[in-house]
């Protein structure tokens, strides 16, 4: 084993009398030739017991030939005494001599591993590898990569360190070190071995940028409570919160290791950790695509018809809205298991959305389908057209979700124009609004409108009238065509909403004025690309 060299002896000596596997006796050797790992677990083992016989085989022919003066091998100074020498009883445990020969090793190749608890063993064979990618294609996902994660059981974490330990006291006897940075990662390890195999059984490359993520959680039940220990060394580090089913999370125990001194480490824990007798379990075998993002504009033609579902004290105020009548098709087509719909704005129940629609993206999650051509989009948005008359959409397309802030930089900065349909209560003559023509960028305060205080905080905001045109139709009637900063509250500008919007319609005309229609125009923000269609 050529990555090996003489000063790995004591270490691969030391961890297989103790019960470690092959692949993680590497990993404390600080090997990084990922190919090493992919070995079979029988040739890895023989091929570090073979590297023990040859250089005891060595050293004994070295001793043979010197009789006078005796064999002088290199003897480096050994370090003071110190925590490290202590197990949970403040004694160093006895273990077998790293000079014993092969005596306890041949146990070692059917032992669970004591450092990994058996995920560097079984759960990188290939029989694992198939159930896995079994799992993957039934889901029926469609991928063209993959990212491979791994939860492992947070008490690894306590076993590896206390392997760490022990190492790096037999390695101070012989006056090296061994930084706890130095080791290999399990999990880096364990996806070394993996990867490659889940590539060639899935026919796609791993990638660490995939949105497709195939995720393992490994379980031991069987060791669950080693961490339990630390809540009491160090409390500051496990607290309960309301998503987790257990404060002894990866993260807390890492934590607390960083922070409890070795001695008292060594008073509560085995150094070496005990060998288990059984092997991990895959608890959770989960496939997961990245959320798909499709934006479009809408139209909205009836004034019965919220924007998203209408539900108040859990009760049903009306049967759709124009997120559902969208999103259910895309739900379907796409295999969604859920969505998020967002848009540039939104209008009330009563006011129709007119012109060139009003923008939206809807994010789709956990998407079994992800791909699909310009001329499926046309598709997928005629069959939303054809199924309502109450809403259209345009420039359906699949959009990146950095490009969604566009949409949402608008509904502040960008214009809107309406048409609200006006009566007064006294009569009016075409010249009485005549003036409302020559009004520009007239400034108002809106205090926030009684009808939304249940769901926005109170404030007085300042809003822009940029433009208005009137058009009389008769005696308690005109239409006016307006064009407003965003966010402008036009229903309070025309009624006043008790003075609150001042100056508003009713103050200008100096008579009462209430609004009976709105409908938008136009919401001026150049997003989503407008497609031909």
């Amino acid at each position: 084993m050529s990555s090996l060299t003489e000063k790995d002896r004591p270490i691969v000596q030391l961890l297989l009398n103790t019960g470690t596997c092959p692949r993680c006796i590497l990993r404390f050797c600080c090997v990084g030739s990922q190919t090493l790992y992919r070995h079979p677990y029988k040739d890895l083992m023989k091929d570090l017991k073979e590297f023990l016989k040859n250089n005891q085989e060595k050293e004994d022919t070295v001793c043979s030939d010197v009789v006078d003066p005796p064999c002088k091998r290199i003897r480096l100074e050994h370090t003071e005494e110190g925590p490290g020498d202590l197990n949970h009883n403040g004694a160093l445990q006895q273990i077998p001599s790293v000079n014993d020969g092969n005596a306890a090793m041949e146990d070692s190749a059917v032992k669970v591993c004591n450092v990994c608890l058996g995920i560097l063993q079984e759960f990188c064979e290939v029989d694992f590898v198939k159930k896995v990618c079994q799992k993957v294609n039934s889901a029926d996902y469609q991928f063209t990569s993959f990212v491979f994660s791994v939860s492992l059981p947070p008490q690894l974490s306590v076993r590896e360190r206390a392997a760490w330990l022990l190492v790096k006291q037999e390695m101070g006897k012989l006056g090296l070190s061994l930084a706890k940075d130095d080791i290999v990662q399990l999990k880096e390890a364990y996806k070394w071995i993996i990867h490659p195999q889940l590539s060639e059984e899935l026919g796609v490359p791993a990638d660490g940028k995939s949105l497709f993520e195939v995720s393992v959680v490994f379980a031991h039940p069987e060791t669950e409570d080693e961490c339990r220990f630390l809540a009491t060394a160090c409390p500051d580090c496990f607290k309960p919160a309301k998503n987790k089913q257990s404060v002894f999370t990866r993260m807390a125990v890492i934590k607390a290791l960083e922070k409890i001194k070795e001695e008292d480490f060594l008073k509560h824990f085995p150094c070496p950790p005990s060998s288990p007798k059984n092997l991990c379990v895959a608890v959770e075998i989960q496939c997961n695509n990245g959320a798909v993002f499709v934006a479009g504009r809408y139209n909205k033609y009836s004034r019965n018809l919220p924007q998203t579902p209408w539900i108040i004290d859990g009760e049903r105020k009306l049967e759709s809205s124009v997120e559902e009548l969208i999103s259910e098709h895309l739900m379907a087509e796409f295999k969604a298991d859920s969505f998020n719909f967002s848009s540039s704005g939104r209008e009330d129940v009563d006011v129709r959305t007119l012109g060139n629609g009003r923008p939206f993206a809807i994010e789709l999650v956990n998407p079994r389908r992800i791909r699909f051509t310009a001329e499926e989009m046309k598709g997928l948005q005629q069959t939303i057209n054809n199924s309502s008359d109450k809403i259209q959409v345009r420039d359906l397309q699949l959009v990146t979700r950095s490009a969604i802030g566009r949409m949402k930089e608008g509904e502040e900065e960008k214009t809107k124009t309406y048409s609200a349909l006006i009566w007064t209560d006294k009569a009016i003559q075409k010249e009485d609004i005549a003036f409302l023509d020559d009004i520009k960028e007239l400034k108002l305060d809106q205090k926030t409108p009684l009808r939304v205080l249940h769901r926005r905080p109170l404030a007085v905001r300042c809003r822009i009238i940029h433009t208005m045109q009137s058009e009389y139709i008769d005696e308690h009637h005109f239409r006016l065509h307006l064009k407003t900063q965003a966010g402008t509250y036009i229903k309070e500008f025309v009624h006043g909403d008790f003075g609150r919007t001042k100056p508003n319609i009713g103050s200008l005309l100096n008579r009462t004025a209430d609004i009976l229609e709105l409908d938008v125009e136009s919401v001026d923000v150049d997003w989503p690309p407008t497609l031909d269609n």
